[in-house]
């Protein structure tokens, strides 16, 4: 994010703006706590002339102290800030408590409001075909509802404003909502439900998305969630300067200040604090001065509660590796006494050092570059280097040319001596055949320490004698690596009482081989272990004047403990800064050793040393005013104050991020809180109590909190004043116990308030499963300490007074929403002014909306209660109470006989019945006798009306055919029996509907006979349609409908048969008769008749069973008489045929004149043959009248029992005929005329159906044999008179 002195690189311009606000800060406190002077105030106004100023008004001066206090808070404010933020800096730069939690759940990126607009806006551009994404009708049904429902509710947009609401929460209620969808549709082969839910699913991330694109949020999305999961120190530093309002150059100067980036000065400054902690404890254990607590005992206890959590964090320090990121260098485990406060600093008990314990180890690099001035070898020899650390292995480079001794080559080397030797040789390679060994040219020793230059050096070679090359030089640099756990290194002037007994320069090494242990050693050359040390626990270090006495060094500072000083000094003052600042963070001590000249010199003989640059940060740091929050003394400060802003200004910032994280910390959130609470000792109580009272505020100002947390640091807090230690900590204090209750009886009602508005804090179940959490959290906070649990009755009390307010709640808002109660006069008056139409609409409308607030209940919200499955069922039967007075007050306005209200009563009790808990329940049991009147009266009404209309409708009837209106039921769009058209308190008979006039286009019942069955019908589908609940009354009314049906329609059967008689009465018997539509109709009557019994009378039982049978029997009567009256006619018509043949009786007058007449006309003229006319006639009206029974009687049972009867008393009358003329001879005229009708009549019955049983019956059989007999008498006296007609014909067509 930035480097330590990124400042440098900074504009002149932004530099110069930060610093001048600092400076107006330093100005104004000028390192201490004093306040802005208010700025100089000019006069408000002059008197007229000029002549003096006017005094200022009280008002004047009251805003002039207003300013002036704003000004002094906004300061106070900026430097508590500023000194909090320096202490978060060195938590952040050397934390050894806490780390950066990975476990936490991972929060989901929320929705802000124009999201949900632009979401608003695609889903109805797919809803409205805008978009090019394909889908079926299911799943357009599902988003519409998904749209209507979820994304226009004004309770999704109240969590999405609050910034409890993600993208993922949107995705988990539409999947919710086609999972119910899916399930419900039938099963297809070879798709499986589960595919059409990943389909479906993928059609909504497609309409979500929109047109964005798909191949740069990924990339956003795993850089948030990189962001989220872990933080670097330079994330961290920066999110804290947002959170506490830190500009990024303050961060700077005291980043650089602190020297943040180094690890020994914040280990050593961590000891000076722990070290002032236990101070501070010893101090309070003297002077007792304890914080109040619930016991006296736990005052001494609260002595050794301190001094074990410094020695916690000691041990923690302790295990931490000397150097972050150095090498595999682990601190020394040492071995202390089994001490309770074994890690004090002086204590005697200590093991001490050896010297095995300090031994480093180093790493050289020597690079050899070139040799300059060899002259005394040809240019041709071979030449090459070697390179030693001595006690150590023999490196060699590679050969090179005389004349261009280069190499370039590194040898890399490890030596446990702080004061190694090195030595580099040339030689040349040797060209006597005898020589055994290389000649050497010369060498070098090398004398390198850690502080050495790094850079390539050219050394002076010793050559041997008499060698020509006294100018032999060569170029190489010795880099040798400082140990991480080797603090500082140098020449000293040393003398001690205990070590170093004489003055005299050493070379000294600050080893650290702990974090608690560190020691002063000095080594001598070629040496591993020092030759004597010094631990420096209990020292305190400082500047000191020189020592006139002593001869060496310059500048002097000293080592002091109880029984033992140590003298030290260097030759110039930086290296003495640099070794006390060492000393300083090593010995732990508390004061800061300043020096005479404070620091205002930089070293005379090295200049610019880059070794440590703090003095020139410190400086800085004073300039700009920052010396007074990076030197103060952490442990004079109330770190629980502190933390509390510093919590309250982090969950301010948390909340306002881009995440849904209904109060959960981000992980470096956690991790930075963590580590301040551990290093400065807030109490874990005092935190959770903080955390608590901050959630609760948010919660109340309508902020999205996981009740989860809350009951976390509820159960946490109440553990701890209920001494059960969830942290170790057994003491309580006052304080903490009346927080405590404080919070206790706030989250109480915090608790009550959400589960009475559950529908509007959670709403659609969301965030997931916290309803459930927040009724788990009210039985916690419930009980009455952390042991005992509280009675489920209590609870369950609790939770049902809390759903009696949710109803109202509830029902108050739904009423509002759908403006039924008026909220000014003026809506009042217009309301009450409302039509009975209107308030009856309105309330329909409303017990919709109540009845879609019960449905989401019970889908979102009764998992949540399903401990208390009652609790939600009284609290809807509460919720339909207070609608139940709004529903009585639009039913009373409602006019007396109207029957508009009944589509309500199906809404209600189809949403009812089906409900385990509020089916015949309270309201429910109201709604059924509020409607039992009227459901009787309304029958009662119908079947007064279906009478009158039977008895009118029959007097008028046409018979006309009309189309079965009751067989086209399903596909006509019938009105429901409550809209019909009818003024039943007038009583007015039914009407053909208007609508069924076009349907009069084919033959079938009557007007009435329809419109009676069509009314039955409807009526008795309307009571069906009612599913009434109570099985009773159910039962009764379907009893009393079929009862009515039956008597009604055995009225219409027997007003039929009378019509039909009286009809038949007025037709004619001679061969012109053609039966009448009309009485086809009243056939098809009694026909339909028979087929609606079956429908509208039949009941299981015993009496409506007989009842039933009854009415069967009636119309079967019916039918048996209808017919029998049918044939007589038809039959009468044969015998006026029959007594017309008569006229040619044999002996008769009539008989004998005609054949006189015939056969004396015969002789001049050809007379036509007698008999055809009166044959062919009658077969036509036989015909013609099966056509029209055929085609207009609908039942083809009848049709055959008609045939049957006709046939057979067709066939008996001219049986009887025949034999009434047994003696006699037929004439020719009347065998002709019964031949043909007989051979006609028998075919025509056989085409129309009529069994071969009946067709060949005995009366048939009597005819034929007797029509035979008399053809083979005519044929022998006159066989052309019957001009081919016989019954041999007859019986060959038969054949």
């Amino acid at each position: 994010m930035l480097d330590p002195s990124s400042s440098e690189e900074e504009s002149d311009e932004v530099l110069e703006e930060e610093r001048r606000d600092l400076l107006l800060l330093a100005a104004a406190g000028g390192g201490s706590p004093r306040s802005l002077p208010p700025p100089p105030r000019e006069p408000r106004g002059r008197e007229a002339g000029g002549a003096r100023a006017a005094s200022p008004s009280p008002s004047v001066l009251s805003e002039g102290r207003e300013e002036q206090e704003r000004l002094q808070r906004e300061e106070r404010e900026k430097r508590l800030r500023l000194q909090l933020y320096v202490f978060i800096a060195r938590c952040i730069a050397h934390p050894f408590n806490a780390k950066q939690p990975t476990d936490m759940a991972r929060r989901q990126q929320k929705l802000n409001k124009q999201q949900l607009q632009i979401l608003r806006e695609r889903f109805l551009a797919f809803l409205n075909g805008e978009t090019q994404i394909v889908a079926d009708e299911a799943f357009c049904n599902a988003v519409r509802s998904y749209y209507e429902v979820f994304l226009k509710s004004d309770r999704v947009a109240r969590m999405v404003h609050s910034g409890g609401c993600s993208a993922n929460d949107f995705r988990d209620v539409f999947k919710k909502n086609i999972e119910k969808r899916v399930r419900s549709l039938p099963e297809i082969d070879g798709l499986s439900k589960e595919t059409v839910l990943s389909s479906w699913l993928a059609k909504y991330d497609a309409i979500y998305r929109g047109e964005e694109d798909l191949c740069k949020q990924p990339n956003r999305m795993a850089l948030s969630a990189v962001s989220e999961l872990i933080l670097s120190k330079e994330q961290l530093y920066e999110m804290f300067q947002q959170i506490l309002g830190i500009k990024k150059l303050e961060h700077q100067l005291i980043y650089n200040a602190c020297q943040l980036d180094n690890g020994d000065e914040q280990a050593a400054q961590i000891r000076r604090e722990l070290d002032g902690r236990l101070q501070l404890a010893d101090q309070m254990a003297r002077e007792r001065k304890f914080p109040k607590f619930v016991t006296r005992e736990m005052e001494n206890m609260y002595i050794e509660e301190l001094r074990s959590s410094v020695n916690l964090l000691m041990a923690n320090l302790e295990s931490l590796p000397v150097s972050k990121g150095g090498p595999e260098f682990k601190l020394q485990k040492l071995k202390r006494s089994q001490n309770s406060a074994f890690l004090d600093i002086g204590d005697e008990n200590e093991v001490q050092l050896s010297k095995s314990d300090v031994v480093l180890s180093f790493t050289l690099e020597i690079v050899i570059m070139e040799v300059q001035g060899l002259r005394s070898v040809a240019p041709n020899r071979i030449v090459y280097c070697t390179m030693e650390v001595e006690g150590g292995e023999k490196l060699q480079t590679d050969q090179a040319e005389a004349s261009r001794p280069q190499w370039g080559t590194q040898g890399d080397f490890t030596t446990t001596h702080p004061r190694p030797v090195v030595k580099v040789k040339l030689f040349t390679e040797s060209t006597g055949v005898l020589a055994l060994e290389d000649k050497e040219l010369g060498r070098v020793v090398l004398y390198p320490t850690s502080n050495s230059p790094k850079s390539p050096d050219l050394h002076k070679m010793i050559v041997p004698k008499n060698s020509q090359d006294n100018d032999l030089k060569i170029k190489l640099a010795v880099r040798m690596d400082k140990p991480p756990h080797m603090k500082h290194c140098g020449y000293l002037y040393a003398l001690g009482q205990k070590v170093w007994k004489r003055w005299k320069k050493r070379y000294f090494v600050l080893v650290q081989v702990s974090q608690y242990t560190f020691a002063m050693c000095s080594y001598r050359e070629k040496k591993s272990e020092p030759q004597e040390l010094m631990q420096l626990e209990g020292y305190t270090v400082d500047y000191t004047a020189p020592h006139t006495g002593l001869q060496g060094g310059r500048m002097f500072f000293n080592a002091v403990k109880e029984g033992d000083t140590v003298i030290f000094a260097s030759d110039d003052e930086q290296d003495r800064i640099l070794w006390v600042q060492a000393m300083y963070r090593a010995t732990g001590q508390s004061y800061k050793p300043i020096p005479a000249s404070q620091a205002q010199k930089t070293n005379p003989k090295g200049g610019n040393v880059n070794t440590d640059i703090s003095p020139l940060y410190t400086d800085r740091g004073q300039k700009h005013g920052m010396d007074e929050f990076i030197s103060a003394n952490p442990c004079k400060f109330d770190h629980a104050s502190l933390f509390r802003l510093l919590q309250r200004q982090t969950l301010d910032h948390r909340l306002n991020d881009s995440y849904s994280c209904l109060g959960w910390f981000s992980p470096g959130q956690v991790f930075v809180l963590d580590e301040y609470c551990a290093r400065y000792g807030v109490r874990g109580c005092h935190r959770h109590l903080c955390y608590l009272n901050e959630l609760i505020e948010h919660s109340e100002n309508g902020s999205v909190i996981d009740p989860t947390l809350l009951h976390y640091s509820f159960a946490f807090c109440a553990s701890h004043v209920h001494g059960n230690r969830p942290d170790g900590i057994g003491t309580v204090s006052v304080e903490e116990k009346e927080r405590f209750e404080e919070i206790k009886d706030r989250l109480s009602s915090l608790l009550e308030n959400q589960i009475s508005h559950f529908r509007y804090c959670f709403p659609f179940g969301r965030p997931e499963g916290a309803l459930k959490a927040t009724l788990s959290l009210l039985e916690r906070v419930l009980m009455k300490d952390i042991a005992t649990p509280i009675p489920a009755e209590e609870v369950k009390k609790v939770v049902r007074k809390c759903l009696e307010k949710a109803a109202l709640i509830n029902y108050t808002r739904l009423t509002e929403y759908a403006k039924i109660e008026a909220t000014a006069e003026k809506d009042s008056e217009t309301m009450n002014q409302a039509t009975p139409a209107r308030k009856l609409e309105e309330v329909l409308h409303l017990a919709e909306l109540c009845i879609e607030v019960l449905q989401q209940n019970e889908e979102h919200h009764s998992e949540a209660f399903a401990w208390w499955p009652e609790l939600l069922a009284e609290h809807a039967e509460k919720f339909l109470s207070l609608y139940s007075v709004d529903m009585d007050s639009a039913l009373e306005a409602q006019p007396q006989d109207s029957w508009d209200s009944f589509p309500l009563f199906q809404l209600l009790n189809n949403a009812l019945r089906n409900d385990t808990f509020l089916c015949n329940g309270k309201f429910h049991k109201h709604l059924q006798e509020i409607f039992v009147p009227m459901v009787i009266r309304y029958i009662d009404l119908m079947e007064s009306s279906i009478a009158q209309s039977i008895h009118r409708g029959l007097e008028q009837e046409s018979w006309q055919p009309v189309k079965s209106i009751t067989n086209s039921l399903p596909n006509v769009a019938l009105p429901k029996v409550p809209s019909l058209p009818l003024n039943l308190p007038q009583i007015p008979s039914f009407t053909t509907p208007t609508w069924m006039t076009s349907l009069y286009d084919s033959t079938n019942g009557s007007a009435t006979s329809e419109d009676l069955f069509w009314k039955l019908d409807a009526l008795q589908m309307f009571v069906f349609d009612l599913h009434w609940p109570e099985p009773e009354f159910a039962h009764h009314l379907e009893q009393r409908l079929k009862l009515m049906a039956t008597d009604m329609i055995e009225a219409c059967v027997k007003r039929t048969r009378i019509a039909f008689e009286l009809k038949l009465q007025k037709t004619n018997k001679s061969t012109d008769l053609r039966i009448p539509s009309s009485l086809c109709t009243m056939f098809n009557v009694l026909v339909d008749a028979k087929k609606q019994t079956a429908k509208l009378c039949i009941l299981d039982g015993g009496q409506e069973q007989q009842y039933h049978s009854k009415i069967d029997d009636l119309i079967e009567e019916t039918v048996k008489e209808i017919i029998s009256l049918l044939v007589s006619k038809v039959v009468s018509v044969l015998e006026g045929v029959l007594s017309k043949l008569s006229r040619y009786d044999e002996g008769t007058f009539f008989s004998s004149l005609v054949s006189f007449t015939v056969k004396a006309a015969a002789k001049y003229v050809d007379v036509p043959k007698p008999g055809m006319d009166l044959a062919d006639t009658y077969i036509m009206f036989v015909r013609q009248n099966q056509d029209i029974l055929r085609e207009k009687v609908n039942e083809e049972m009848y049709i055959e029992k008609l045939f049957d009867q006709w046939y057979s008393s067709s066939m008996k009358v001219i049986c009887v005929w025949l034999a009434d003329r047994l003696d006699l001879q037929l004439h020719i005229y009347q065998l002709k005329t019964l031949i043909k009708i007989v051979k006609k009549t028998y075919r025509d019955f056989r085409l129309q159906g009529v069994l071969e049983g009946t067709l060949n019956s005995k009366t048939y059989d009597t005819v034929h044999s007797r029509l035979t007999v008399e053809e083979a008498t005519v044929s022998v006296t006159d066989a052309g008179g019957l001009q081919g007609i016989t019954m041999k014909d007859s019986d060959e067509e038969e054949g």
